[in-house]
């Protein structure tokens, strides 16, 4: 017979099926009683697909006495000389993932949940308000149990996301919200223990305004590792599956560790803390054995990609660590005004990179490749649509010229790519989307070739190599290809690879802002005259 295959959890959220069907489970159970065992209310935030769902399913099972559940755990070791562990408590369990809010109304969802407890409690509240059965209901827990409630929120803000492209209705659930969440502070005396999940915080919702003690983790040192796999757990965890997957791709333990961090780990959330792995992405690739693009098969959102455009935003910051923040920014995000920081920081496309004490300011980076290539990809077709195989403007083409020496072929990608940019407005500047447009190349490519771009600070603005070309660009703006030209050769860009023994093209490239096309393109070898 084969090796015995361990079930790895793709897609198990709940921890009873989790740990009945024998499915790897990664022990993150001393968190837990740490968090129980000081029961104020807390509020952690983590991107999607960040095991929040299962932390709170494992919660669930233990708040509920579930103890078999946790046999050989540590948590079993923690709680065996404490006489009041494992009663069973009274849950509520708030899940918002389910439903799609632009079409469900939130007062079904709330209500299904009520009546769900209520036939368990007592239905004589029934005919109150939503926020009057919520309060009722725990205290009708409270009396019949003898035991306070545990109150667990998961992803509290799905409503909220859901519904940001249309305000009136956002509104509404805000509305609702704030008169059930409003329960909780009054149903103090009834209440053991709060935990709530969510990407992002929404300030006008009353969970923050009304429970003055709710702790925020987020960013806690002691929890930074709360979600998400290490470096330890992978190997303490996983070696089989890091072993197969080594082996399915001919390399080394230590070349497959190199190879997932690369592409998986390094969130941070917690300045100079040990970075952590998307659990998602990891199961997925030790599933399948491939190192794939897991966490955005799920998709970006279009309106994080259409906030980006519309402000302008500089995309060369997201490689050249200069988007910087406090920890009031991160951590106090609104909802409202859609900051573009703190947005991507908490939804996972930015992580910590980097904290200077003295001014108390944050460096934000790409977590990771996946990460990297994934949103700029995402954000290159939302400024080219037709950046697709289709019409043969992707990257995949443009590289396979690029590697064959094919100068024509890449010229006419360069003005299709230009040509088919889409502009929010009339007014908006040509050279935003020039640079844009040319950065998310150029990253692109590097996960393919050797690629480097740096304007404006007296270097090439882009120098591209691969196994037998190199190529040298200069980009013009409302100027000639042969006034760009002539700059690589004043300026010498191609004097490092005069000893070089791949062929050199030296290429000048003009745009025009009016037309805000591709209007001019010389090309010349090296120590050649220019070619058309």
């Amino acid at each position: 017979m084969g090796e015995f295959i361990r079930k790895l959890p793709v897609g198990i959220q709940g921890f009873e099926k989790l740990r009945t069907d024998n499915f790897l489970y990664v022990d993150k159970t001393e968190y837990i009683y740490r968090l129980a065992h000081n029961n104020v209310p807390y509020f952690l935030s983590r991107p999607r697909r960040f095991g929040k769902s299962l932390l709170l399913s494992a919660m669930k099972a233990y708040w509920e006495g579930k103890k078999e559940l946790f046999k050989g755990l540590e948590i079993e070791e923690l709680e065996k000389d404490n006489a009041e562990a494992w009663k069973r408590y009274p849950v509520f369990y708030l899940d918002f993932n389910g439903d799609n809010y632009l079409q469900t109304p939130i007062e079904t969802v709330l209500d299904g949940m009520l009546s769900d407890w209520e036939a368990i409690y007592g239905e004589q509240y029934k005919d109150r308000t939503l926020g009057d059965r919520f309060q009722k209901v725990m205290e009708l827990a409270a009396e019949k149990t003898g035991l306070r409630s545990v109150v667990l929120i998961d992803e509290y803000d799905k409503p909220l996301l859901d519904t940001i492209n249309n305000p009136e209705l956002q509104n509404h659930i805000k509305e609702v919200f704030k008169g059930f969440f409003s329960r909780l502070k009054k149903a103090d005396e009834s209440i053991q223990f709060i935990f709530i999940t969510g990407v992002t915080k929404f300030h006008k919702v009353s969970i923050f305004s009304d429970l003055n003690q709710l702790k925020d983790i987020s960013m806690d040192k002691e929890y930074a590792a709360l979600c998400g796999i290490t470096d330890s757990e992978i190997t303490n965890f996983f070696d089989r599956e890091l072993q197969m997957l080594a082996d399915c791709h001919g390399l080394s333990i230590d070349e497959c560790l190199d190879a997932i961090k690369k592409q998986y780990d390094g969130y941070r959330f917690y300045p100079f803390s040990e970075g952590v792995y998307n659990p998602f992405s990891l199961l997925n690739a030790f599933f399948s054995k491939e190192f794939g693009s897991y966490w955005f098969e799920t998709g970006t959102p279009t309106f994080l990609l259409s906030k980006i455009k519309e402000s302008r935003f500089d995309v060369r910051k997201f490689t050249n660590r200069t988007i910087y923040a406090d920890e009031a920014t991160l951590k106090d995000y609104t909802g409202d005004t859609l900051d573009l920081i703190p947005l991507l920081y908490q939804t996972g496309y930015l992580t910590i990179a980097d904290y200077d004490k003295r001014r108390r300011r944050y460096t934000l980076c790409f977590p990771n490749d996946e990460v990297k290539y994934g949103f700029v990809d995402s954000l290159l077709k939302y400024y080219v649509p037709k950046a697709t195989s289709g019409n043969g403007l992707d990257i995949f083409t443009l590289d396979e010229y690029i590697e064959s020496g094919q100068l024509d072929k890449i010229r006419d990608v360069l003005s299709g790519l230009f040509a088919s940019i889409t502009y929010t407005r009339e007014d908006d500047p040509f050279e935003h989307y020039f640079q844009s447009v040319v950065y998310l190349l150029v990253i692109l490519l590097g996960k393919y070739v050797d690629c480097e771009r740096q304007i404006y600070d007296g270097r090439i603005d882009l120098c591209i190599q691969t196994e037998d070309y190199i190529y040298l660009f200069e980009f013009k703006r409302d100027d000639t290809a042969e006034s760009a030209l002539a700059q690589i050769d004043t300026k010498e860009y191609a004097l490092p690879y005069i000893a070089d023994g791949r062929k050199l093209y030296k290429i000048g490239v003009s745009f025009d802002s009016q037309s805000r096309k591709l209007v001019g393109w010389k090309v010349a070898e090296a120590s050649d005259d220019p070619v058309e």
